[in-house]
Order: structure tokens, then sequence, then C-alpha cells
């Protein structure tokens, strides 16, 4: 057996579902990640303009690197909601995947070291300067979608992807992924705030999964209520992809985390600070912090307006954090301005001494939301 069969089988044993290898040049979409940066699109992931060279050369993280061979595990299950309706991205939902395929790589590249057959080597798991996508597609694992997901014909956009760089020579793998698009624009017209601008374009500033999940400020306030209930990622435009629909389901792979389980927005609104990594160790989201996640479920309380939402909301007044203050009073003038006290409640918050910055913000906060939704 060759070396490429070697390579296919013990991913396979492992339980990855898609296995391809790439040459380490650089991605096919390279002229389409240099637009993108240009147009400033990546919303406020400063990190890819300063990836950028390695982005476009893979070998500028393994300078000895002969090969990418691009690995997809199918998470497909589902769709996930808190108990009280807010929506989770499905991937989101059980066990982080950064240390489930972590864990499947590292194993990967010690069998094939204890082979004789690998020297140096590097890993990538999403949070690395490569564009897992574009070389994934040149793999044969999918096609690139208009709404730059990764399709495959079977799985749909419901796969993780991970890739090792290998000093290891491989044949590239030259069978292209069946399907297409093609004439189907679900996904533009479904986004919720027009994130996709065209045929695999998307203004990361508008997208709600960014906003949910890396944001690190307030939301911006012309979209907050085109959230509706989702408080961490989105999954509208795979959800409505005729391919997205026909995946087996896989969710038993990583389970569904408890805080998930039995989460409710205005637990995740008012919990402490401490103890969140502990409630939530294991899952995805910890990316967001638990002011990321207290700010996601406040203005998913606006856009579901409830007499417990409303109570949880007032004491968020007083949180803290000002992102998690001003998506409280967001809420609150969106979904309970003319109720009993909650225009007072307002009112001194707008009072409340601080500086001139954030009375400003809070003020703009409270007329959008009043505004006509």
């Amino acid at each position: 057996m060759g070396a490429e069969g070697i390579v296919w089988e013990l991913a396979s044993e492992l339980g990855f579902d898609l296995v391809g290898v790439a040459p380490p040049a650089p991605p096919p979409a390279a002229a389409r990640l240099e637009a993108w940066l240009g147009a400033g699109l990546q919303g406020g992931l400063d990190w890819m303009e300063r990836e950028r060279p390695r982005l476009l050369d893979p070998k500028q993280l393994l300078p000895d690197a002969r090969s990418i061979v691009m690995v997809g595990l199918v998470h497909a299950r589902p769709a996930v909601a808190l108990g009280d309706g807010a929506r989770v991205a499905r991937y989101a939902a059980g066990r982080d995947y950064h240390n489930v395929l972590g864990k499947k790589l590292r194993r990967l590249r010690r069998r094939l070291t204890e082979r004789g057959l690998l020297g140096a080597s590097r890993q990538v798991v999403d949070a690395g300067p490569l564009m897992e996508r574009s070389h994934a597609a040149r793999a044969g694992l999918g096609f690139e979608s208009k709404a730059a997901n990764l399709l495959h014909h079977r799985f749909g956009p419901w796969f993780f992807l991970g890739g090792v760089l290998l000093d290891l020579e491989l044949e590239p793998s030259q069978t292209p992924a069946p399907g297409s698009c093609g004439t189907c624009r679900a996904c533009i017209d479904a986004c919720p705030t027009g994130a996709i601008l065209e045929a695999g374009v998307v203004d990361a500033g508008r997208c709600i999964s960014y906003h949910t999940i890396e944001n690190p400020g307030p939301a911006p306030l012309e979209l907050r209520a085109k959230f509706g209930a989702w408080v961490f990622g989105c999954d509208v435009c795979s959800e409505v992809c005729p391919f997205g629909q026909r995946a087996p389901d896989r969710g038993e792979r990583f389970g569904t985390h408890a805080a998930v389980e039995t989460g409710r927005l205005v637990d995740w609104l008012c919990a402490p600070a401490e103890g969140h990594g502990v409630r939530f160790l294991g899952s995805p989201l910890t990316r967001t912090t638990r002011g990321g996640l207290a700010r996601n479920a406040a203005i998913a309380l606006g856009n579901r307006p409830s007499e417990e939402g409303r109570d949880a909301l007032l004491g968020a007044l007083e949180d803290p954090e000002w992102r998690v203050r001003d998506a409280a009073l967001w809420a609150l003038a969106r979904g309970h301005r003319a109720e009993a006290g909650v225009p007072e409640a307002l009112d001194r918050a707008l009072a409340r001494p601080v500086d001139a910055g954030e009375r400003e913000g809070a003020r703009a906060t409270r007329a959008a939301a009043e505004g006509p939704a």
C-alpha cells in the first residue's frame, strides 16, 4: 500500500468521514481573500490581515511541507434550541470540536510517525492561519458555496474541517467533489442581515455569527432586531441550503453539553462572571466569555419579550459590563417600553453617572430601540 493509501486508511480508522490531499501551494481562493480584505469585509477580524502572508502561503506554517492532508468530520444534528426557544448553532451544542478534531489529528500524526512516514508536521483546526475551506475544496472534500461554506453532496455544510501539513510527499487528490450551487440563491435570500453580498462574498460586519461570537463590543443597533433568537452563531444559510437538508444525523458524536441542554436566556443573562468557564467547560460557548453571552441573551430577550425576561433585563441595567447594560437597555426599550415601571427604569439608567461617551451611546440605543422595528 502506498503512502496515500495508508493516510486514507488511518484517517478512516480514526473516524474521519472525508479525507483528501492538497499541495502546500497558495490556496485557490487566494485572490478572493485579497479582494475581501481589501474591501474591509472582515469586520473586527483583524488577525486575518496580520496573518495574510501565512494564509496565502501555507509553507510559512511549515517550511518543509510537501503535502496538506485535509479531513472532514460530520456533526449534522437536528436544530438546537434552549428551553425558551433561543437558538444556538448546531455545531456548538456539544463538545468543542477544536478538542475533538485536535485529538484525532494528533493520533493521525503519531501513527504516521510510528510507520516511519512522517518527520515534521503541523496541524490546524479552525483557529490557525490556514484557508481550510479552499484547501479542502482542492482536496476534493466539497465545493465552496454561495454562503462561503464548503458543501458536500451528502453531508451538506455540516462537517468540521481540519488540516495537517506534512513533510511527506503525497499525490494530490485529482477528483473534484460532485455538486454545485447552480442557480440556487436560497442562502443569499434568507440571510436575516443581508450579510451575503453576492455569491461567495460575506460581510463579516453584518453576520450574526460574527457578532454573537467574535465581536467583543456592543452589537450594531441596526442589526439587533434581525438577530432573532440567535445567541451563539447562526445556521440560517445552512438550514435553507438543499444540500444541508440531506445529511445523516451524527449528533451523538459530540453529544449535547449540559449548559445547552438546560440553558435559558434569563439564566445566561443573570449568571455571574465567576464560574463561567466551569459552567461551559468543554463547550465552544466559552469563546464568547460571560459578558458576550449575557449581551447576546439580552438581545434575544428583546426580540422574544416575556415577563420573566423583562424582570431579568431590569436587573441587567446594573450589570458591571457596559455591553450587557447597553443590550438590556435596548431590549427593554424594544420589547417592554410601554409596560409599567420600564420607562422610569430606562430614565434612571440614562441618568446614571457614567462617562459622556457611554451616556450618549445609551441614548442612541434607546432611540434606536423605540423607533420603527
